[in-house]
C-alpha cells in the first residue's frame, strides 16, 4: 500500500515513520508543517493541514493515511485555537481520505476522551465503555473526531480507526522517568498509563492491517504502569474507594488495552522497566 503518514516530524509520527520505512514493505509518504526528520530521505511534503486543499494534495494516490498531525495537547495554545485547528485538520483528512476514495484511515485520538485528569474515575481498568468525558478543548477535539470518523466511515464504507494513545515516551524520555516512580499523586492525571512510541507504531500497522469494518476506537497503553509500585497500592493512594479487578497483574495497566488486543491483535512489546533497569 501507499500510505501517508502525517505528522510524521513529530515524536509519533518519527517513531511510526520509521517503523514503516524499516519494518513494512509499504510504501510511505510522510507530511508535516514542521521541516522533515532529518534522518528521513523519502517522499516528504511541507504540509498545513488545516488547509483543505493541501490534505487534498498529500493524500492523492494514496491507499491509506496514518493522521498523527494534530496540536498534541492543551495549554499549548488557546483553548479555541486548540479546538478549532484540531478539528479541522481532521476534517479536511477524513473528507479528503473519503473523496479520493483511500481504503482505510488510522488517526491519533487520545486517553483523554476518557475522562483525564481521571479525578471521577467510576472503575478501573477504564476501558472503551467510560467514554466521553471530555475535560479540556483539546480532549473535545478528539471526541468531535471521533463522532466525525464515525459518520465519514458510513459514508465512505472504509474503516476508521481511532487509537487512544496513552502519554507516550521514547527511550530518551525513560531516563528522567525514575523522578516520579514511587510518586502516585504525580501520575495520578492518567492512572498511571503511558505507551512506547515504538509500540505507537506498532498499533498503526496493526490498525492498517486488521480486518475491521467501520467505525473504531481503542485504547493504546503499555500493558504494565509508569510506577514502580504494584497498581494496587498506587491506586489505593489515589482511590481509595475503588478496587482491581483480580486479572489485573501486580503491575498491570489501569487503562485497559483488551479491546485492542482483541480487534487489532495489538501486542505491546516494550516497557520502560526494561530500558531503566537495562541500562
Amino acid at each position: 500500500m501507499r500510505i501517508v503518514i502525517t505528522g510524521a516530524s513529530g515524536k509519533a509520527g518519527q517513531a511510526t515513520l520509521r517503523h514503516f520505512v524499516e519494518e513494512t514493505s509499504h510504501e510511505v509518504v510522510a507530511t508535516d508543517v514542521a521541516p522533515r526528520p532529518a534522518w528521513f530521505d523519502g517522499e516528504f511534503y511541507l504540509a498545513d493541514l488545516t488547509r483543505y486543499g493541501e490534505a487534498v494534495d498529500v493524500l492523492h494516490g494514496a491507499d491509506a493515511v496514518i493522521h498523527l498531525a494534530n496540536i498534541p495537547a492543551d495549554r499549548i495554545h488557546t483553548d479555541s485555537h486548540t479546538l478549532n485547528a484540531n478539528t479541522l485538520m481532521n476534517n479536511n483528512v477524513f473528507l479528503a481520505a473519503w473523496k479520493l476514495g483511500l481504503q482505510r484511515v488510522v488517526y491519533a485520538s487520545s486517553e483523554t476522551t476518557l475522562g483525564l485528569p481521571f479525578d471521577e474515575v467510576n472503575y478501573v481498568p477504564v476501558d472503551e465503555a467510560h467514554y466521553p468525558y471530555p475535560n479540556s478543548t483539546y480532549s473535545l477535539s478528539k471526541v468531535m473526531t471521533e463522532a466525525m470518523a464515525d459518520q465519514v466511515s458510513r459514508w465512505a464504507h472504509i474503516p476508521f480507526i481511532g487509537l487512544r494513545l496513552s502519554n507516550i515516551f521514547t527511550v530518551d524520555d525513560y531516563a528522567a522517568q525514575p523522578g516520579f516512580a514511587k510518586n502516585p499523586e504525580a501520575r495520578r492525571w492518567n492512572l498511571f498509563g503511558y505507551i512506547d512510541a515504538r509500540d505507537v507504531a506498532q498499533a498503526c500497522e496493526d490498525a492498517i492491517e486488521a480486518h475491521l469494518t467501520g467505525a473504531h476506537a481503542f485504547i493504546i497503553a503499555a500493558d504494565d504502569t509508569i510506577l514502580d509500585l504494584p497498581s494496587r497500592e498506587a491506586l489505593a493512594a489515589i482511590h481509595p474507594d475503588l478496587t482491581v479487578d483480580d486479572d489485573v497483574a501486580e503491575f498491570g495497566t489501569l487503562l485497559s488495552n483488551a479491546a485492542a488486543k482483541r480487534a487489532l491483535g495489538f501486542a505491546p512489546k516494550h516497557s520502560w522497566r526494561d530500558e531503566v533497569r537495562g541500562a
